[in-house]
């Protein structure tokens, strides 16, 4: 076979196979079979030295004019090839707008605010109107003027956070408790009745454990009035328990101490799994602590701006974690404020 048969089988061979390429891929492929350094047009321009001087030119010119052909065709392989993938790259990726959209995550209410938004809710029916309060406050309110002496020892109850200030100016503090918001709603509505729920953050120097936080919630109730009793507190914690827990949930008062009520009771529920029989919830007791209330001391109502032979009022300070924790059987309280959602998800 001569040179110029064998570049016309080449052509006809290449051309073929050029129309046969489904991708770019198989274009390189072809590139490197017919033009590249091995390739068969390349091994064919490389024997023109082995051919008859007469010859060398016209073959020389067939080359040349089979390279420009097959690179020609090549563009064009190449171009119809990349639309090609291009457009199957926009088919793939297509967003049909008739499609449902999906919705957008959305957050989740934290349990906290859960059980205090169900707890305004139950005093809003009593006519409770929430108060808020400070969470930096004096020591003469988050102490003194709760009937907390100096060196009174109910102050080592409360490890305290102290803001650095100088000698000179007024002791400041994280408040321990949301008690100091008593005095302040007391000093805006005296000598008018009050009925007020104070709730918010508390802050104690105490070591992290399954059971104690160093930030925490409360929420303080206080009634003033005339003729107010320590029924119309128990009736009050009656409603609060099954309102939080269930119709028939029952509540005891055992005798306590607190500087700032007179007398002064811790709140027990029976147990809202057993019924009060006993399981291990309630460790076999029957009963659930809750909180402490009592009755307002007369220092603080006078401290308050009441006068405590004209007025009475009730009290009561309890942490909504811990009722969460007893109602959605929690065992750790750091999961409170852990930031893991799915904590968070779970109580949505």
């Amino acid at each position: 076979m001569g040179v110029v048969e064998e570049l016309a089988e080449i052509e006809g061979q290449a051309q073929a196979e050029l129309a046969a390429a489904a991708d770019l891929n198989g274009l390189a492929a072809w590139k490197s079979a017919y033009l590249g350094k091995t390739g068969a047009v390349t091994k064919v321009s490389r024997g023109l030295g082995a051919l008859p001087p007469p010859e060398r030119p016209e073959v020389g010119k067939r080359v040349n004019a089979l390279l420009k052909t097959l690179e020609s065709a090549y563009d064009e392989a190449e171009a119809r090839l990349k639309l090609a993938a291009q457009n199957a790259e926009l088919a793939a990726e297509r967003i049909d707008v008739t499609l449902p959209g999906r919705p957008p995550a959305v957050g989740h209410s934290h349990l906290t605010n859960m059980v205090l938004r169900d707890i305004t809710s139950i005093f809003a029916q009593l006519g409770f109107q929430v108060w808020e309060s400070r969470e930096v406050e004096t020591d003469d309110y988050n102490f003194g003027l709760l009937n907390f002496l100096p060196d009174h020892p109910a102050r080592d109850m409360q490890d305290t956070f102290y803001v650095d200030m100088p000698p000179s100016a007024p002791k400041v503090l994280l408040r321990t408790h949301t008690s100091p918001g008593q005095i302040h709603a007391m000093r805006r509505y005296a000598p008018e009745p009050l009925r007020v729920l104070l709730p918010g953050k508390c802050y104690r120097n105490e070591q992290v454990t399954v059971r104690s936080e160093m930030m925490f919630h409360q929420f303080e109730f206080l009634a003033v009035g005339r003729n107010i009793t320590l029924g119309d507190l128990k009736g009050t914690l009656d409603f609060l328990a099954e309102g939080l827990f269930g119709k028939g949930t029952r509540t005891r008062l055992r005798p306590s101490y607190f500087p700032f009520t007179e007398p002064s009771a811790e709140m027990d529920i029976s147990c809202f799994l057993c019924g009060g029989k006993g399981c291990r919830v309630c460790k076999y007791a029957g009963w659930l602590e809750i909180g402490g209330c009592g009755m307002v001391h007369p220092n603080v109502l006078r401290n308050g701006g009441y006068d405590p032979d004209e007025f009475s009022g009730f009290a009561g300070g309890f942490g909504p974690e811990r009722i969460a924790m007893l109602k959605y059987g929690i065992d750790d309280i750091r999961w409170f404020h852990s930031g893991d959602l799915r904590f968070v998800e779970q109580f949505s």
